[in-house]
């Protein structure tokens, strides 16, 4: 069982009714009906259509006393009849108040009318008259009203507030949504973070995807969860249809969506509120000076609710989209990114080559394929690319052959400077066993090649091209003034689980079928940083994911870690259910202890990385997106893994 208030959640509900136009007495029972549903649901939050209680579709019928009287009538037995269940509803309904008529939203928990909120902006073209009936909230006189025997504040600008956690919801109704400044987006600034929307928005071509934009847009404008329940298609279709289109979005995020229901039907979906108030407490633009309102802040409480299925997507693999389509252009737009990184810092310091190194595995693949864009890009010959492989110890004939051949067909300046001898010299030098594989061992090797380069750029005149991605840099699986140190990192902002793709994606586009070839090839490697010696077969000894642990969960980790700021707990608690069919709880919360312990000893790596460019939301320079004491403790972060 998950507690959904314990990692931030909320549980929100859109319903939609079948009704009887002008009829209070059965639309109030049906709505009851799919409160009672949606409580067996553990919805906490539930919204119902604009003037639910009655029907949109009355037209003169709201200026008959007996529709009010019967709607206000049903309305207090509707809080009445769900006084018992916690759930917090918004219901619509016309409101007779200071001999006006409005459009109002009601809420109400337990029994109680938390408030009134009358609509903003009446529409009055097309197809909407609804001056005809009723005023705008910018009429009003009074600041409460009584209502089915009950009285409660009735103002535009009320918020409510719940005493148990960060939840503050605001209520706007179908026009307010449509028009230049949203009524929702006055309500974020002053702390809403859920936006109910009652509405009654018809069909017509065309109209449910700008509808639906026009929803996700405004929660990512306002960084809010955003509840949007339309009228059904039992409203009267004398001149126009509605189809109940709902919408519970989040941050610019579809969560669900329901779409011409022919019966009454409900949707539900788990709001993330506290990633929403780390974006907010990130984007510090977001908040400032903002033109004085009087809102009211109404309190209520919201009980801890327990579920057994979390209602919320959550990617595995957040760094890579999972439609081919999206992820093709995803690819092809970060690799633009990397290549005009590169370009521009060869025009600026008028460097004529680029010098790297080349391994035979993903990451300096991917550093070679950006050269060659950036290369072209300058209508450069390729020879300017000077592709050194520099076989050691640990190099295998599968890493070492796909390098060459890569190189080869790809025509750059193919250099092999091997280091097994300039290592053995150096561990003579300060008295080392070359039989002794330690870190030593290892970092001679990575040294020696960063050594290799930076001499031969010199030479060259060049400027040498860093290969390690983002992964390592999180992890510090990179030696210190070895492979961690370049003149311009292109692979900087990109993280292990994308690098694969970003290579086979090449594979796909390119024409030179060896080339193809050579990269899938690649692409099916171990990843690994060949330092160790092959194994008796002369195939991959050292592989990474086999010491550090799966770079698909690292960039997981990573991920909820920095552009959410979860705590461990709740990353521990998305990764079993992201993972839940490849890894057990326990592979999950050992490698997560691997991946704090690692990440706050490294930094020291991170404070002083090159230059490179930053491609997605996630990224770790020391002088944009991330900065931390290199000797920070992780100590409170490894206890709470530790009490999982």
């Amino acid at each position: 069982m998950i507690s959904l208030s314990q990692y931030g959640y909320v549980r929100v509900g859109a319903a939609v009714p079948v009704l009887k136009v002008g009829n209070p007495i059965f639309n109030a029972a049906e709505i009851k009906r799919l409160a009672e549903e949606a409580v067996k649901m553990n919805v906490q939050i539930l919204v119902f259509p604009e003037l639910a209680l009655t029907g949109y579709t009355c037209n003169d019928l709201f200026l008959q006393r007996k529709l009010l009287a019967t709607a206000e009538t049903q309305l207090k037995q509707l809080v009445s009849d769900l006084a018992k269940h916690d759930i917090l509803i918004s219901v619509g309904m016309p409101a007779a108040v200071d001999n006006q008529l409005f459009n109002t939203a009601v809420v109400f928990q337990r029994g109680k009318i938390l408030g009134v909120v009358p609509k903003t902006y009446i529409p009055n073209y097309n197809e909407y008259y609804e001056k005809r009936w009723f005023s705008p909230a910018l009429n009003r006189l009074s600041e409460r009203i009584n209502l089915a025997g009950q009285e409660a504040p009735f103002s535009e600008t009320l918020l409510f507030k719940d005493q148990n956690s960060d939840l503050c919801i605001g209520v706007e109704i179908c026009e307010d949504l449509w028009t230049v400044i949203p009524p929702s987006s006055y309500h974020a600034l002053y702390g809403a973070n859920l936006i109910l929307n009652l509405s009654a928005s018809n069909e017509v071509v065309g109209k449910g995807e700008y509808r639906r934009d026009l929803v996700k847009q405004q929660s990512a404008r306002c960084m809010t969860g955003y509840v949007y329940v339309s009228a059904g298609q039992s409203e009267s279709t004398t001149d126009v249809v509605f189809g109940g289109h709902s919408i519970i979005a989040e941050n610019g995020l579809m969560l669900t969506e329901l779409v011409f229901p022919q019966e009454s039907e409900l949707i539900f979906s788990d709001l993330d509120i506290e990633r929403l108030s780390a974006d907010r407490r990130k984007f510090n633009s977001y908040m400032g000076k903002i033109e004085p309102k009087n809102y009211t802040t109404v309190d209520f409480s919201l009980e801890p609710a327990t579920v057994e299925e979390l209602k919320h997507p959550i990617e595995a693999f957040p760094f890579v989209p999972g439609r081919k389509e999206e992820r093709d252009l995803r690819c092809r737009e970060i690799f633009r990114i990397q290549s005009t990184g590169l370009r521009q810092r060869l025009l600026k310091t008028g460097i004529p080559k680029v010098v790297v190194g080349i391994s035979g595995g993903l990451d300096s693949t991917l550093a070679l394929l950006v050269c060659i864009a950036a290369i072209d890009s300058l209508s450069r010959d390729r020879s300017g690319i000077v592709a050194v492989t520099m076989p050691g110890f640990g190099t295998t004939g599968r890493t070492y052959n796909n390098a060459c051949q890569l190189m080869q067909e790809l025509g750059v300046d193919l250099r092999e400077i091997p280091i097994r001898d300039a290592c053995l010299q150096h561990f003579k030098d300060i008295g080392h066993d070359p039989n002794t594989f330690d870190t030593t061992y290892e970092n001679v090797q990575a040294r020696e090649r960063t050594q290799i380069l930076m001499d031969l750029a010199n030479k060259e005149n060049g400027l040498v091209v860093g290969t390690g991605d983002l992964s390592e840099l999180a992890l510090g699986w990179a030696t210190f003034n070895g492979d961690h140190m370049s003149m311009y990192a292109v692979n900087a902002g990109i993280p292990k689980t994308l690098v694969r793709y970003l290579v086979e994606w090449y594979s796909d586009s390119t024409e030179n079928q060896k080339v193809s070839a050579v990269l899938k090839d690649i692409s099916n490697t171990p990843v690994s940083p060949e330092l160790l010696p092959p194994d008796k077969e002369g195939k991959i000894e050292q592989k990474t994911e086999e010491i550090l642990g799966s770079y698909d969960l690292h960039d997981f980790f990573l991920y909820n870690m920095l552009r959410f700021g979860y705590t461990p707990a709740k990353i521990y608690l998305l990764a079993t259910i992201a993972f839940q069919n490849r890894y057990d709880s326990s592979t999950i919360k050992r490698y997560l202890k691997v991946f704090y312990a690692r990440f706050f000893s490294q930094q020291f790596k991170r404070s002083c990385l090159p230059d490179g460019p930053k491609v997605g939301s996630i990224a770790l320079s020391p002088r944009g997106d991330w900065r931390m004491p290199s000797d920070a403790s992780p100590e409170a972060w490894l206890q709470e893994i530790d009490k999982i």
